[in-house]
């Protein structure tokens, strides 16, 4: 594909400022290095997703898509100052391998020693990562499952915004398997000790709720354990391989 056109009708089409830019469409099919050289010329489109190859780009967000999104980021909030050596990191094109750079809502990182950097991408494959998705008919229950399960992203949290229903996988040898909730109802990272989740009162929209049982994740022994583990000599050194 050629990146720099000099047609003006091609800048035409794009809707860009700069003469040029090529259009990013849902469907191209582009190489990682062309979706990102694309997708850093257009600030105009907010988020893209390259998947296998192919470029996906979201529809605008509506009210209920917005509200879940702003609960798990104040979830997320509160585990993270309680956890140092983690890193939240809010709708990120992380760079999986060389056909997919994914963009998800928000991406959890166990990095102690902050050696990850943080720029435009990021070549990292996060601890958790979490979708709002408008339906379990959307893409990423599919095709974004298998890439992350290919990449070894260790948990995946996908809220179905429509059908009011959580899945949330763990990577374990080579394939997902869905976490359970216990007899009341909750739902605990096993990555991230002490992220402890409630679907009912998320689903309820009880945010204080939800708050009320991530605080009983965060007063557990594992989620101390945890913590020391973060800080310990022999963290930092296997965070710097």
């Amino acid at each position: 594909m050629t990146l720099i056109a000099d047609q003006p009708a091609l800048a035409a089409q794009t809707g860009s400022k700069e003469r040029g830019t090529p259009p990013l469409h849902n469907g191209d099919r582009l190489s990682r290095a062309e979706f990102e050289q694309i997708y850093k010329a257009r600030p105009d489109i907010k988020k893209a997703e390259l998947i296998e190859g192919v470029v996906y780009m979201s529809s605008p967000l509506y009210a209920d898509h917005a509200e879940a999104h702003s609960d798990i980021d104040g979830w997320l909030a509160v585990y993270r100052s309680t956890t140092p050596g983690i890193r939240v990191m809010n709708n990120l094109s992380v760079r999986l391998d060389a056909d997919n750079e994914v963009q998800p809502d928000v991406a959890v990182f166990v990095d102690p020693q902050r050696i990850i950097p943080v720029s435009t991408f990021v070549e990292a494959i996060p601890a958790l990562a979490v979708q709002i998705a408008s339906s379990s008919a959307a893409y990423d229950l599919h095709q974004k499952l298998h890439v992350y399960r290919r990449n070894g992203v260790q948990e995946y949290l996908v809220l179905l915004v429509h059908e009011k229903e959580t899945r949330w996988y763990r990577w374990q040898e080579g394939d997902y398997r869905q976490l359970q909730p216990d007899a009341e109802g909750i739902l605990r990272s096993e990555m991230l000790p002490g992220l402890w989740f409630h679907s009912g009162h998320f689903w309820q929209r009880d945010l204080a709720g939800v708050l009320a049982v991530l605080q009983k994740g965060i007063a557990s022994p594992d989620h101390e354990a945890f913590v020391k583990s973060l800080s310990s000599p022999l963290t930092a050194a296997h965070s710097t391989d």
